[in-house]
């Protein structure tokens, strides 16, 4: 784990220990749908066809989409085994995921569709 991306990290453990997290495929899929995801993460070394299938479920609900850590990474950072996909619930704490991520894509790597990734 890049020291740069520790808070981002930690923040996604506190908003799972809130239980404003929901991870996995499915339950990602499904807080999109039903308009209960503020923000959704997705591993950057998920496979292409999730990283599309996410980029374009996220363009049609109007929720901001990014593309951070790898799948190990972000199940730590949840308590679970490795996670590919996962959307935040709280609209505060994804406001202060994405700026953690903001700051770190400007450090080090990591992506928000349409500004540094071509999908």
């Amino acid at each position: 784990m890049n020291p740069e991306h520790k808070k981002a990290f930690n923040l996604i453990g506190i908003a799972t220990k809130a239980r404003q997290v929901a991870s996995g495929e499915f339950s990602t899929e499904k807080a999109v749908k039903e308009k209960k995801a503020t923000l959704v993460i997705v591993a950057e070394d998920a496979s292409n066809n999730t990283k599309k299938m996410f980029t374009n479920m996220c363009t049609y609900y109007n929720v901001p989409i990014h593309f951070f850590g790898d799948k190990n990474d972000l199940g730590h950072a949840m308590g679970k085994e490795f996670r590919a996909s996962l959307a935040v619930l709280d609209k505060g704490l994804a406001d202060a995921i994405e700026k953690e991520l903001k700051m770190s894509c400007d450090i080090n790597g990591g992506s928000k569709y349409g500004e540094n990734e071509d999908i």
